[in-house]
């Protein structure tokens, strides 16, 4: 007997799941070699003396670096660490950490081109705009927490890096350091995105979209739904809006909240955050991002989203 609510054709799936990958693998391949080069190429020091000495400018600009020195939420939270270490203040490094996977340039790029015939603009902005916005109160909020209710004991003194280099390495060592670094920060991200694609293919050719109307049909519902969808599947921030535009059933904010609140924090970004911060902090922060980027979007449901 045949189930009404799943019906699977290989067909189907075959043809959403490559035609979203193939979409996607480009942009997560420059993401990634980006990261390799800042690893290896860009001194901590330099994003230190760029920031002004107000908190409030400091964590504004913090915010918005990710233009210039782009990051996945994959490698960010291992720079940040080095940048605390060598004197970035944790306001300003949780402002780049939360910021840096939304507000770069491969990420508005990949967004604009998954969202082509959906408002591609409009939903590019606005997911810029809503990122660098909680990200920056974010900051704020934090700035007057003593170190120890944030950091993990021992983080600031130690030194870590990602990629040791002797000293005096040449240019062709730290080519091929990068290199590395690329090819596991895309390995790494590649197996998240895959098993992503795979649930978004199912998803939206086998289910039959009556079981999830109730969930779309509410804004937020719908909003904290595809919020906790986005946790689940832990998706790369240069690649989860091809996902986002393939749920065509729910309203524009919650696919919103969906690319905001992914790369700010998801399974993978647990365990993540806990190498840096402390327990408390990363489930306070989960709950704060949770809310705030939902009420935040739904908000917005006066532009027409």
């Amino acid at each position: 007997m045949e189930n009404p609510w799943f019906t699977f054709s290989f067909a189907d799936f075959s043809y959403a799941f490559l035609s979203v990958l193939l979409e996607g693998v480009p942009f997560i391949l420059i993401g990634t070699l980006l990261s390799g080069v800042i690893d290896q190429f860009l001194p901590s020091r330099v994003m230190v003396r760029l920031l002004p000495r107000n908190v409030f400018l400091g964590i504004c600009l913090s915010g918005s670096m990710g233009l210039v020195f782009p990051m996945c939420e994959c490698g960010v939270v291992p720079v940040i660490r080095r940048l605390i270490n060598k004197g970035l203040p944790v306001s300003n490094a949780i402002a780049y950490m939360l910021a840096a996977p939304i507000v770069n340039p491969i990420v508005l790029l990949s967004t604009y081109a998954a969202f082509r015939g959906q408002n591609a603009a409009e939903f590019t902005l606005l997911r810029l705009g809503v990122g660098y916005i909680v990200a920056v109160i974010v900051a704020l909020a934090v700035h007057n927490l003593p170190l120890q209710w944030i950091l993990r004991r021992g983080v600031v003194s130690e030194v870590p890096s990602v990629a040791q280099r002797p000293r005096g390495a040449g240019f062709l060592f730290r080519v091929g350091s990068a290199l590395r670094v690329a090819v596991i920060d895309f390995l790494d991200v590649m197996v998240f995105f895959v098993l992503g694609v795979a649930i978004s293919a199912l998803f939206s050719t086998s289910v039959n979209q009556e079981l999830i109307m109730p969930l779309a049909l509410n804004d937020w519902i719908a909003t904290f739904s595809l919020m906790g969808f986005a946790a689940i599947l832990s998706l790369c921030s240069t690649s989860d809006a091809f996902i986002a535009a393939t749920l065509i059933a729910f309203p524009g904010v919650a696919k919103l909240a969906f690319l905001v609140f992914g790369p700010m924090f998801d399974l993978k970004l647990l365990f993540i955050y806990s190498a840096v911060f402390r327990k408390r902090f990363v489930a306070g922060l989960a709950v704060g991002l949770f809310v705030l980027i939902g009420l935040i979007c739904v908000r917005l449901r006066v532009l027409g989203l």
